[in-house]
């Protein structure tokens, strides 16, 4: 009786004892931690796992590892990609006509100092309050040779200026608009900030000012004191749109908003260059804290 021999399984079909999930493991992890390297490339290409700094303690958080459930990896994608960020890496969304966005200012660099509500605080079925403030390096343009350092000297003094305790400095929003002109030193007319208080506002014009090595003079400061007073607690009026019951908008609420980063606009470069952050979403010039 001849012997049969087993025919070899054809090369489309999956081998015997195929595991979808160690396969799926197997494709994914090295993928997965190769963002995770390029996101924490700051601690460089030797580093060992370990939590001794803030830094490297999310690395680990992040980096999946071979005995890993389903659990484990669902947790470690959206650190990464949803509270760090990365997912919204490079992301602009755009409103209307991109032919009508606004171009930079020839030649001259904007630094944006953004503020954002604390999540605790923001009640319930409220948006998060924020705001952004900026000024031009009008002594640098977008080619000067030095520009990269030049930042790096900014970056560290954002540092100083608006971190106190390896947390962003707070500013209280509300309706009293402080506006500071001094079109010399990058502040353009229309610059404004909203705050409870005169003194508040000039506090942070004064420390944009020592951020670019510029003077602060207070007889450029106009107060636009409104009659209208601001909300405060929760917004409880509502209005019908498109069938749809929506509150009003709340006016120049008082709200507490803290400094999470600073980043600088340079014509002719595409993407924005971050000089200081918080949150750890994005790549800076400068490591926090």
């Amino acid at each position: 009786m001849t012997e049969i021999t087993p025919k070899p399984p054809p090369e489309d079909s999956l081998p015997e004892g195929f595991d979808p999930f160690e396969h799926l493991q197997a494709v994914y992890i090295p993928q997965h931690n190769a963002l995770v390297k390029q996101y924490f490339s700051d601690l460089g290409d030797d580093w060992k796992p370990n939590i001794a700094s803030p830094r490297s303690a999310l690395r680990v958080a992040c980096t999946m590892v071979d005995n890993d459930n389903q659990l484990m990896m669902n947790l470690r994608h959206h650190l990464l990609f949803d509270v760090l960020g990365y997912g919204r890496k490079n992301l602009v969304t755009y409103y209307g006509s991109r032919e009508s966005i606004e171009p930079p200012v020839e030649g001259h660099p904007k630094i944006v100092f953004y503020f954002s509500q604390d999540s605790q605080s923001v009640p319930s079925g409220e948006s998060k309050a924020d705001a952004e403030y900026s000024v031009r390096l009008m002594s640098l343009d977008n080619t000067s040779t030095n520009l990269r350092s030049k930042l790096i000297e900014i970056a560290n003094e954002i540092k100083t200026q608006f971190l106190e305790s390896h947390k962003g400095i707070v500013l209280t929003k509300g309706n009293l608009g402080i506006a500071y002109k001094d079109v010399k030193h990058g502040f353009a007319n229309g610059h404004q900030i909203l705050t409870n208080t005169e003194a508040d506002a000039i506090d942070i014009y004064q420390r944009i000012c020592n951020v670019i090595d510029v003077p602060f003079d207070e007889n450029k400061i106009t107060v636009i004191n409104p009659k209208k007073p601001s909300t405060i607690g929760a917004v409880t009026e509502t209005q019908t749109i498109l069938g749809k019951t929506r509150k009003k908008r709340a006016y120049r609420r008082v709200v507490n908003v803290r400094f999470r980063y600073a980043y600088c606009l340079i014509p002719g470069e595409p993407n924005p260059v971050f000089l200081v952050d918080t949150t750890y979403r994005y790549k800076s010039l400068v490591q926090f804290p």
